[in-house]
């Protein structure tokens, strides 16, 4: 019975891992991740002017990135801001040492 609960806590945090991991695997994922770590608190109409990217483009992947738990929505007045989780925050620690 030990070994099936070390097996299923190791597998849970695996599936964790590699949510966050396959929620970055683009580069204009990883792009937005770094620029939401240096301007925090940035709309979609913002990122999408400072990465060159369309509306479209960055909306989607936005939410991919909300979805694997790196990015976090937040309502200012009538907009919708987007910051770094504290996953995210961790996340683009690690993509800053390659």
């Amino acid at each position: 019975m030990e070994q099936q609960t070390k097996v299923t806590k190791w597998a849970k945090e695996g599936k964790r891992l590699e949510r966050y991991t396959k929620g970055a695997a683009n580069h204009w994922r990883i792009a937005i991740l770094l620029v939401l770590d240096t301007h925090p608190e940035l709309s979609v109409d913002q990122i999408a002017e400072k990465l060159g990217g369309t509306f479209k483009n960055i909306s989607q992947h936005t939410g991919r990135l909300v979805y694997a738990g790196l990015l976090n929505k937040r309502s200012v007045g009538s907009s919708v801001v987007h910051i770094l989780s504290p996953y995210g925050k961790k996340f683009v620690r690690i993509l800053k040492t390659f």
